[in-house]
């Protein structure tokens, strides 16, 4: 019986406003926090396919000081949140003297804006001065209010990165993802807008939706889950399930798209606050570290490989999993109802066009075997350990052995 009165916490900080073209609110938000000097930051993907002028557009009616200005673009932001991205945007920030920041953009965008924010409220210079260990946990009260105006508009049904606690920010030099974890990270606004999701590829769209599906399934499934958890992870699924592969097979379904975003903020609120067990997500982080995987691809990938070699993990609430992903389980054991589960993930997987290894990767054995002190010392390990031989049985299931 697990404890439901161990002491735990849950909040949601970020403001939610969704809707077709709720961008258009963005100049009067950030005058009610009194913002003057507003940083728009994204990537050149978006930039391209048109998305940073539908938002940067936005602030041509609010010019000559009658509400905030757009001073400055930042558009380098790389895969995987950079730490030099971060470094140049801070610099950037300064020399266009911002005083408040917009994120237009997926998880990287988003958290490499966490990132800034930090960097900036604390007087670093360098972002991998706050992470020397590859991961800081800092909670209230020692973390306090960060008073830089933040609003975040997610261009991906994805990682939800924009009302989560947690950045996660890649050092290149020992080639790790790590962690900042403060409740004042999250965005002070988030803007759930589906016109800006619709040129989404269909392959993306798939792979940011397993992101969020491996939120929602990791938080039910954590030893430290709560019934407001619950609540999220359980209707997470449900959202995902029924509307991923509408999404994507019609990427301009709206009404699709806007029922993602919300899985996805969902799905991460559920899985940052019961956060303990995360063993897809540690798999995820190591390879994605190691072999540049996009995030929601590894954890895709991962998802139905851990469900399996997992169980033990997975078999208390399995049925409740089973209701929410919709698999009949009436009159089954709980391990042949986990079965069903994973059966339907993979069937999922393969609805919506991913694949269910890293093939295209062309992973070596030398390089898998280096996966396993990766895995172990990722920080998602801590709460729990992976044995190597579990690390390298995961490793044989999503690395295709080549035919020499």
């Amino acid at each position: 019986m697990e404890m439901k009165t161990t002491l735990s916490q849950f909040g949601l900080r970020t403001a939610i406003n969704s809707g077709s073209n709720a961008r258009a609110m963005v100049p009067s938000l950030f005058a009610g926090f009194g913002a003057k000097r507003v940083l728009l930051l994204s990537d050149r993907g978006l930039e391209k396919a048109g998305v940073v002028e539908k938002v940067a557009s936005i602030f041509n009616l609010t010019g000559h000081g009658s509400g905030p200005e757009l001073v400055g673009m930042y558009l380098d932001i790389k895969q995987d949140a950079e730490s030099s991205c971060v470094n140049e945007a801070v610099q950037y920030a300064k020399e266009v003297g911002a005083d408040s920041l917009l994120a237009v953009g997926g998880g990287s965008v988003l958290d490499t804006v966490k990132g800034v924010k930090y960097a900036l409220h604390k007087g670093l210079t360098d972002i991998k001065e706050a992470i020397p260990g590859g991961f800081v946990y800092e909670s209230f009260p020692q973390a306090s209010h960060i008073p830089i105006p933040h609003i975040a508009i997610p261009t991906t049904a994805g990682t939800g990165s924009e009302v989560s606690p947690i950045a996660v920010i890649y050092n290149e030099e020992i080639q790790m993802k790590t962690n900042i974890i403060n409740p004042f990270l999250a965005a002070d606004i988030a803007i759930l807008d589906p016109d800006l999701t619709v040129g989404l590829p269909p392959r993306i769209t798939a792979f940011t939706g397993f992101d969020a599906l491996t939120h929602a399934i990791e938080a039910l499934a954590s030893p430290t889950a709560t019934g407001l958890t619950d609540a999220y992870a359980l209707h997470a699924i449900r959202l995902i399930e029924k509307n991923l592969p509408v999404a994507v097979a019609d990427g301009g379904n709206l009404a699709a798209r806007m029922d993602l975003l919300q899985a996805s903020l969902m799905g991460i609120t559920a899985f940052s606050f019961a956060l303990n067990a995360i063993p897809v997500h540690n798999m995820a982080h190591a390879y994605g570290a190691m072999f540049r995987i996009p995030h929601g691809l590894a954890n895709a990938v991962f998802l139905p490989v851990v469900m399996e070699l997992v169980p033990q993990l997975y078999l208390p609430r399995v049925f409740e999993l089973a209701q929410a992903l919709d698999v009949d389980v009436k009159d089954d054991t709980a391990e042949t109802a986990l079965a069903k589960v994973v059966d339907t993930v993979r069937l999922l997987q393969h609805k919506v066009g991913l694949p269910a290894d890293f093939q295209e990767f062309n992973i070596s054995e030398e390089a898998l075997l280096a996966t396993i002190p990766a895995v172990m010392k990722d920080p998602a390990a801590l709460n729990f350990p992976m044995p190597p031989e579990l690390i390298a049985a995961i490793g044989q299931r999503v690395v295709p052995v080549r035919v020499k």
